[in-house]
């Protein structure tokens, strides 16, 4: 098993995102950072990484969600395996 896996995949396994191509449209528009970083489609997580991505469908309704990596998954589950991937940091 890998110890790392690309940020568009586990933002889509973690249902942060519908699909993966929105997943990367994310990180284009240079919205999503790990470890306080901005990152793009290739770049990987690993457990332990703070993500900072925003969440919602419309600009006007978007909030901004802090997370802590805690395992990468190896496919997109339910909405309930996908919450086991990470955990929710105070802003």
């Amino acid at each position: 098993m890998s110890t790392t896996l690309r940020i568009d995949k586990w933002l889509w396994f973690a249902r942060f995102c519908k699909t993966r191509s929105q997943a990367q449209r994310l990180l284009d528009d240079g919205m999503v950072t790990v470890n306080g970083r901005l990152v793009d489609k290739s770049s990987a997580v690993m457990p332990g990484d703070e993500i900072v991505v925003p969440f919602g469908h419309h600009a006007e309704t978007r909030t901004v969600r802090r997370l802590r990596v805690v395992a990468l998954g190896e496919r997109r589950g339910s909405a309930a395996i996908a919450r086991l991937l990470y955990e929710e940091l105070l802003p």
